[in-house]
């Protein structure tokens, strides 16, 4: 069984939010897969899907962002996934609009979302698919960018990603995290 988790704040007040990236794709998805997401369990909203890799839940945890490595721990613990089958999708400010970032492991960054689960767990190694949600304009405090709504204008942009970011789960789903990397990360020019 695959986990994907997608992270968010919830409350109709985070709904639109830029930080809220993570739980637009998981809802996107599960309307593409047509589920319902209304379970409670593990600290957050779930729900399964038969997949012809085997079955994945789809969550969204209800621990607001800063805490949401308690919701992934309880699935961890309580729940039988392992880290290894888990994907964690989340918004990133370090990155463009429209760009997308996958890896197979590595730190929180600035994302307390993700630094949360790395600490709860203990590890880094987790699959995640990070959208971009920037730049974050230099005289913008980080916490009120991350946490105003998307404008129109940048509502549009983010249909073409995350369309690019299902497309990139499904790979990484089918065990090919290094070709969902190889299609999907930008090339960016050595430095000079």
């Amino acid at each position: 069984m695959w986990a994907v988790v997608g992270l968010g704040n919830p409350g109709r007040e985070y709904a639109r939010t830029r930080h809220n990236a993570g739980f637009e794709f998981i809802k996107r998805l599960a309307k593409r897969w047509d589920i319902r997401i209304r379970k409670r369990s593990h600290l957050s909203k779930i729900a399964g899907a038969d997949r012809p890799g085997g079955k994945v839940l789809l969550v969204l945890p209800q621990t607001f962002m800063n805490a949401s490595g308690r919701a992934v721990k309880s699935l961890v613990e309580q729940g039988g996934i392992r880290p290894e089958r888990m994907v964690v999708v989340y918004d990133d400010f370090d990155l463009p609009l429209g760009e997308i970032r996958i890896r197979q492991e590595g730190g929180g960054g600035s994302h307390k979302g993700m630094r949360s689960i790395i600490q709860e767990l203990g590890t880094r190694s987790l699959a995640r698919i990070r959208i971009g949600i920037g730049p974050l304009p230099e005289e913008d405090d980080p916490v009120e960018y991350v946490l105003a709504p998307f404008s129109d204008d940048e509502r549009k942009r983010l249909v073409e990603p995350l369309e690019r970011a299902a497309a990139a789960l499904e790979m990484i789903l089918e065990g090919d995290i290094d070709a969902a990397m190889n299609l999907h990360n930008p090339v960016r020019p050595p430095p000079l």
